[in-house]
This record gives C-alpha cells, structure tokens and sequence, in this order.
C-alpha cells in the first residue's frame, strides 16, 4: 500500500459506525415521524424534496452493519461470544421495534439485528468443516430464518454480509456481487411505475442505490482497518443507540400526532 493510498483511509471504524448510525437516525426520524402524522407512508410523496431525499438516505447504514459484521467474523476473538451477543441485543431491541414500528410493519416484523446475527451464523456455518452441500444447507437455513421472522433485509441482508466474506479477498468479484445484490434488492420497486409518482419513484431508487455505492465506497477506499480511540466504549454504545433511537422516534411520533 502507498503512502498517496493511505491518505485516502481517513474512517476508522468506530467513525464508519458514528457516521451511518447518524445518517440512519435522520433519515428514520423523518420517515417515522411523517406516518405518525400522516397515518401512511403515502404522506412521502407530498415532502418538500429535501425531506423526501433524507428519508431514503437512511440506506447508507445497513451495508456498514453487513460490512462490520463480516469484517467482526475476521477480527473478533470470541464467535460463539460475538453470535450470542447479537441475538440479546437483538431480543433487547424488539421491544423498541414494536413500540415503533408495529402500527405500519405489524407485530410479527422484528429488527435488523435478527438480520445480521442469521448472517454471522452463515458465516460461521459457510467456513465450518461440513461437507458442502451441509454448508450451503445451513447458509439456506439462516437465510430463511430472516423470511420467517420477517425480520429487516429479509433474505438480502444474510447474502450481502456473506458474500462480503467470500469474496473479502477478491475486489472485483466481491463488487460485482454487491452491486448485483443491490439492483436485484432496488430495482424491482420500477414496477410501481404508475402507482406513485414517477419522478418520486426515480429519485427514490437512485438514491436508495447511490448510498449502497457510498457505503461501499467509504469500506472499501476510505476505511482504514483500525479501531477508534475508544472501542470498548463505543461497541457498547452502537449497541445501545438502536433501541435508542426506536425509542426517540416513537416519543417524536406521539408528539406530533397528538
């Protein structure tokens, strides 16, 4: 690596986190907030532009947390440790996630963290020592676990924090994959044309798309490998911050739908 390469990697991680985690509140902040107005998401096609665009920018958080999650599997030195504390704080969350989010997504929706515990469990099973039609058994097996909980980034989210460690090695092939993912996860909202506003609908994909491709960005180019200043306290923190925010959110909506 270069010393002209090394001026580009200015994130380390807990500033990749800090960074989606702040994006991610904004953007869930006014799309919740507009529901618990409004009464439907429908209310989204009539915000000025700017709201419209932040709401939708909020996708440059998951693929950070898919990233982080494979990138943890390499780094961390307890799995079975690392697997288990996912899935509490996964449970911790779902409260906060129904308090929130059953009035639109209902009660048998759970949260992202669900997600991307079933994607470290792939991970684990896809480097684990079984045949391979075992492997990829176990990796189908979490990947449904997702679709039965309906749990955020259903089937997606275990297959990008996969593919991100299978091809952790392999820049192009690693690419390819993730971009292939996202047009299969965004594109097929196209067939809303003539159901919602099509300029609405345009700019809605591509943004969706360009935070997937900035997220991807920042891992890949700017990211530099090391931890923050203060990791065990920010680890901590990140974990905390999302039933958190749920909560925040919630206390806005009651605020301004009364």
């Amino acid at each position: 690596m270069g010393k002209s390469d090394c001026n580009y990697r200015i994130f380390n991680r807990d500033m990749m986190k800090y960074l989606a985690i702040f994006i991610m509140f904004w953007g869930h902040l006014i799309g919740w907030a507009v529901q618990y107005k409004y009464g439907d998401v429908e209310a989204y096609y009539t915000l000025p532009m700017w709201e419209y665009i932040i709401i939708y920018t909020s996708l440059f958080c998951p693929p950070v947390m898919f990233f982080f999650i494979a990138d943890g599997y390499k780094y961390t030195r307890d799995r079975k440790k690392y697997a288990q504390r996912l899935l509490l704080f996964a449970c911790i969350t779902q409260p906060f996630d129904w308090l929130c989010c059953h009035k639109f997504s209902g009660w048998w929706h759970t949260n992202v963290i669900f997600t991307l515990f079933f994607g470290l469990l792939a991970i684990m099973a896809w480097e684990s020592k079984f045949k391979l039609w075992q492997r990829i058994a176990l990796v189908i097996l979490c990947d449904g676990m997702t679709l039965l909980i309906y749990s955020d980034w259903i089937i997606f989210g275990v297959l990008f924090i996969l593919f991100l460690h299978i091809f952790r090695e392999k820049p192009k092939a690693r690419f390819i994959a993730y971009m292939s993912l996202t047009a299969l996860h965004f594109l097929p909202n196209l067939f809303s044309l003539g159901k919602i506003p099509t300029d609405r609908l345009i700019i809605q994909i591509a943004v969706m798309m360009l935070m997937f491709v900035l997220a991807y960005l920042c891992m890949t180019v700017f990211y530099n490998g090391k931890k923050g200043k203060h990791p065990t306290l920010a680890k901590w923190f990140f974990y905390g911050f999302y039933p958190l925010h749920y909560l925040i959110i919630w206390i806005v909506g009651v605020i301004i739908s009364t």
